[in-house]
């Protein structure tokens, strides 16, 4: 359960004023279709990051060395450190709204997760506790305990979460995730 615990919290933390967060907030105020968004999350969600945490297990297996436990470790230290750098705004243009609020999600979402943050995270995630499903569940869980509220409350919510500090203490968390591998592995 500790996979799926440490997931679910380094994603949520991480998602917090994150380019996919922002994007909650675009669809919402575009479509007003908030479980069509949702479900288009979820589903694009556990396809990009069922994917990532296989590839995380995957490598992991030639990971178990002293290298491989300094490779994880480092990593997350490093995913840490890159989540204190604030993600540019970019919004998805008009043409899309032509698909619906669903498949605009779902697409619009796994794109926005290819290279991000919580996509890596996903990955190192599944190479350090080598669990698709409990790493899926948890990323997957971690991700709409971030957009969901979003989606939901909008802008008043936004105004009231301090990115910078939400930003800091989801860093936090990844460097510690970093140095409790790195200690326990090294042990």
């Amino acid at each position: 359960m500790e996979a799926f615990f440490t997931s679910v919290l380094t994603v949520a933390l991480a998602e917090i004023g994150d380019k996919t967060q922002l994007l909650s907030l675009f669809l919402i105020a575009r479509f007003n279709k908030p479980w069509s968004i949702i479900a288009g999350i979820l589903i694009a969600t556990l396809l990009n990051h069922a994917a990532s945490a296989w590839a995380g297990v995957w490598l992991g297996q030639f990971l178990e060395s002293t290298a491989g436990v300094w490779v994880i470790g480092g990593s997350f230290i490093v995913v840490g450190l890159w989540l204190l750098i604030p993600d540019k705004e970019g919004e998805p243009t008009s043409r899309w709204d032509t698909y619906g609020a669903f498949l605009v999600s779902l697409i619009l979402f796994f794109l926005a997760e290819i290279g991000d943050k919580t996509q890596i995270a996903t990955v190192l995630l599944g190479a350090n506790f080598g669990s698709l499903v409990l790493v899926t569940l948890g990323t997957t869980l971690g991700m709409l305990v971030a957009n969901v509220p979003v989606i939901f409350f909008g802008a008043a919510l936004m105004r009231h979460i301090p990115l910078r500090a939400a930003r800091t203490a989801a860093a936090v968390v990844f460097v510690a995730t970093g140095l409790y591998s790195l200690v326990t592995g090294l042990a």
